[in-house]
């Protein structure tokens, strides 16, 4: 994953409460087999008309909205179904952080996993943020390496992030590559237990009823 330190550009607006995983992308669209064109799937049923041209009412189809590393939402974002697909088309936007009041836990989750950082403000921050993005001006920045959100009036928003979480972002880690980190405590530990109890490793054979084959657990 690309790390995450600093990000700073404009910030969309998409107030709608209760945006669930199946609008962010739907289903049939991860069933197809390629998952690098998931971004221009995003939100399709709200971003496109019938005929499939853009519905211009869509925020994201805004002129200085398109290009967005920081979305403003509403509350329960990424509810419903657990997809993490719904992750990878947005961040196949170039969106980078994503700002709610509240956030579908699985969906929450999933950004961490993805390079993407979900952000928990109190709704007035959130109804803040939204209004002076509306007006335009100086661009937003959000700082995890400080953990706060910069608003283009200058005022600071601090959030909180669960450390190790935050730690991932920074260096460009999953839950996997931060563990694979600690690759030779993990050597260690598995050198010591298989002196220890030789028996969970060694694969046995069966030469007896209710004996494990080999490469069987014993």
């Amino acid at each position: 994953m690309q790390p995450l330190t600093i990000v700073t550009g404009t910030a969309a607006v998409l107030p709608l409460a209760n945006i669930d995983t199946d609008v962010i992308i739907r289903i049939e669209r991860l069933t197809q087999g390629d998952q690098t064109t998931l971004g221009k799937y995003a939100f399709e049923a709200l971003r496109y008309r019938a005929d499939g041209t853009e519905n211009p009412d869509f925020p994201l189809n805004r002129a200085g909205w398109r290009a967005a590393p920081i979305l403003l939402v509403g509350p329960n974002f990424g509810c419903g179904s657990s997809r993490e697909g719904a992750v990878v088309a947005l961040a196949q936007n170039g969106i980078r952080v994503i700002v709610a009041h509240s956030f579908g836990d699985i969906f929450y989750s999933n950004c961490f996993q993805n390079g993407m950082l979900p952000i928990r403000l109190p709704e007035p921050e959130v109804l803040r943020l939204m209004a002076l993005s509306e007006e335009g001006g100086a661009p937003f920045t959000v700082d995890l390496i400080r953990q706060v959100v910069i608003d283009s009036a200058g005022e600071d928003h601090p959030f909180d992030i669960d450390p190790l979480r935050r730690e991932g972002l920074l260096a460009g880690l999953d839950d996997v590559g931060l563990s694979l980190r600690d690759g030779d405590l993990i050597t260690a530990w598995q050198a010591s237990d298989r002196s220890r109890r030789p028996w969970i490793w060694n694969p046995v054979h069966r030469d007896a009823p209710g004996r494990a084959r080999s490469g069987e657990p014993a």
